[in-house]
């Protein structure tokens, strides 16, 4: 007992301690997607989908819930808006070649489509992520038309 107690100080010594170290936070202004949002012409609904289910991870700011503040948690929020840049960073669109645009597209869609974006751990604190079918629909029908006209810029070099 006295060993468990003593491992159980040191637990909350190493968690108290840790709470002075924070990952670096994804913050930028949403500007940033701005060029993004007026290239590909998103409707409205569509806009709105974007802004609450994707930017979070998938631009260059994030807005953080009140327990990122609390390590280790913060850690591995940190690692899926990471993991979720390096492989779709709307913030970033500008610098990326038609061809990568209409892939991006293509992988955007279908990964709505198929239910594995948004990622569920995502949807458990942010409900209003949970796309409807009717969402979905309009997400992909968007997506569709907007990588044709990628493969169309592309058709024409």
């Amino acid at each position: 007992m006295k060993t468990l107690k003593k491992t159980a100080y040191v637990l909350l010594i190493a968690l108290i301690v840790a709470q002075f170290f924070q990952p670096e936070k994804n913050e930028g202004s949403l500007i940033s997607v701005v060029p993004f949002l007026n290239e590909t012409n998103p409707p409205e609904n569509v806009k709105e989908i974007l802004e609450t289910t994707c930017f979070d991870c998938h631009s260059n700011t994030t807005t953080y819930p009140w327990y990122n503040n609390i390590t280790p948690v913060n850690y591995w929020l940190e690692s899926h808006v990471k993991d979720g840049k390096k492989h779709l960073n709307f913030s970033e669109w500008t610098s990326y070649s038609i061809k990568k645009k209409e892939h991006k597209m293509d992988e955007l869609y279908e990964e709505v489509e198929e239910g594995e974006m948004p990622l569920t751990s995502y949807t458990w604190t942010h409900s209003e992520a949970n796309l409807t079918a009717a969402q979905i629909a309009e997400v992909v029908a968007w997506g569709k038309a907007t990588q044709a006209v990628y493969q169309q810029q592309l058709n024409l070099r």
